[in-house]
């Protein structure tokens, strides 16, 4: 199975801003969560099996810190042309059936992706109050077939973390997981398609 890092990204940079629709027609953009404390911007697929390993708990791990104050906002980059199961209408169900109470919104110029550096799924944007990034980093150390328990325990450190005030811990884990689908002559320079 192909393996993808994510891109090093500099902590402290501003999340980019966006204007991207949810199945259901509804558009959602970044400052419609300027009151949350901790915003995660989670670039993730339906069909990755990085994702699809983790994405029970990722749904659990999202009901619980919404009640804490994270903001998730889940985005679909991949290319819809050549995978249909990445369609904005399968995000729908997506969401429906795997329970996530979180926007997952499509990304179909892969701008905001380009925008964000994210280089696969899943790929873990964590900002603070002040939208700053502060973890760009892995769930956690479960891999498909390394027989590790999915407990999103890097992730729920550095949440814990932003919405007390601190900062996540300096070493941060990159995410793996399949490369973002782009379409043909789309791919941005640190795309292992381009």
């Amino acid at each position: 199975m192909p393996k993808t890092q994510s891109n090093p990204i500099e902590i402290g940079v501003k999340a980019a801003d966006f204007a991207l629709t949810d199945a259901h027609g509804r558009v959602h953009q970044l400052y419609d969560f300027a009151d949350k404390p901790a915003l995660l911007v989670a670039f993730i697929s339906n069909r990755c099996p990085f994702v699809v390993l983790i994405r029970e708990e990722f749904a659990t791990f999202g009901r619980e810190y919404a009640a804490k104050g994270l903001q998730i906002i889940a985005i679909n980059s991949n290319d819809p042309a050549a995978h249909p199961e990445e369609a904005l209408a399968r995000l729908g169900e997506e969401a429906e059936t795997h329970g996530y109470t979180f926007p997952y919104l499509k990304d179909a110029s892969q701008d905001v992706a380009k925008a964000y550096g994210a280089a696969c799924t899943p790929d873990f944007f964590l900002f603070d109050a002040d939208r700053k990034l502060a973890y760009h980093g892995q769930f956690d150390d479960a891999r498909p077939g390394n027989g590790k328990v999915v407990t999103g325990a890097d992730l729920r450190a550095a949440v814990d973390a932003v919405i007390s005030g601190a900062r996540p811990a300096s070493k941060q884990i990159p995410s793996i997981g399949c490369n973002i689908k782009w379409e043909p002559g789309n791919e941005p320079s640190w795309s292992s398609a381009a």
